[in-house]
């Protein structure tokens, strides 16, 4: 991996947004703002493990394509080792 590859990837997580009946993200982000059970909570790369239920409202992805906003409700937020899985009951591309 090059140098610049090391750099971009230190400054990068993997997300997964599933629902029970499907995938509506894969790929990069910067930050991930979750609407988590008590309060929003924010992740940024090699944030240290976590796991949190989810409540309702907007999941915010800072990806290198711009911003991704999905509305979610219930489910849970993980972040291990970089990747951050937000596994919602319910989900759908919220207007920006």
């Amino acid at each position: 991996m090059t140098d610049q590859a090391q750099a971009a990837a230190a400054h990068a997580m993997h997300v997964f947004v599933v629902t029970p009946e499907r995938a509506l993200y894969e790929g990069e982000a910067a930050s991930v703002v979750a609407p988590a059970y008590d309060g929003l909570v924010g992740v940024l790369p090699r944030h240290a493990p976590f796991l949190s239920l989810l409540g309702t409202g907007d999941l915010v992805l800072r990806t290198p394509e711009g911003e991704l906003r999905f509305h979610v409700s219930g489910g849970f937020v993980q972040v291990v080792e970089n990747v951050v899985r937000v596994v919602a009951e319910k989900a759908e591309p919220a207007a920006a």
